[in-house]
C-alpha cells in the first residue's frame, strides 16, 4: 500500500490571481468551476498532481522548504525572460560558466521556483552535462 500524490497545496493571499499566473506559467488550464473571489482554485497539470491554491489569511514569511522546479520546453533563458513578462521576480543565478545551474525565481506573491535548463540546453552541452537537478 502506497499513497499518491492528490495536488501540492499553496497557501496565497489570492487564490485566483495566483492560479492564473501559474496557469499561464504551465500553459494548463483552471478548473473550470474557478472564479475571481474563489478561496480555492487549482491549475489542472497534464500529468501528476494539480497544483491547488488555498486562500490564507497570513502573509508569506521565509524561504519556502518546499518548491517547484520547471523543466521548460525552450531554452532556460528564454524560458526565465517569458516569466518575468509574466509577472516573476528574480531572486537568484545560480547559473555556471559551462551551462549547468538554475535561476531561482519568485511568483507574484514571492513563492521561490526554479527554472532548469531544458532538454536541448542539456543535449547542446553534451553527456557530461546531464546531470538529473539542473
Amino acid at each position: 500500500m502506497v499513497s499518491v500524490v492528490q495536488n501540492v497545496a499553496i497557501d496565497c493571499a489570492d487564490a485566483y490571481g495566483l492560479a492564473l499566473f501559474w496557469s499561464r506559467v504551465t500553459g494548463r488550464s483552471m478548473h473550470p468551476e474557478d472564479r475571481p473571489g474563489d478561496d480555492e482554485t487549482q491549475v489542472l497539470l497534464a500529468e501528476g498532481p494539480v497544483l491547488h491554491f488555498n486562500q490564507v489569511p497570513e502573509a508569506k514569511k521565509d524561504k519556502n522548504r518546499i518548491h517547484l522546479c520547471l523543466r521548460p520546453e525552450t531554452s532556460r533563458e528564454q524560458e526565465v525572460e517569458r516569466l518575468l513578462g509574466l509577472g516573476a521576480a528574480f531572486v537568484a543565478d545560480h547559473r555556471e560558466p559551462d551551462g549547468t545551474g538554475w535561476v531561482v525565481l519568485a511568483d507574484p506573491e514571492g513563492n521561490e521556483f526554479c527554472v532548469l535548463r531544458s532538454a536541448s540546453d542539456r543535449a547542446a552541452a553534451g553527456p557530461e552535462a546531464h546531470a538529473p537537478t539542473a
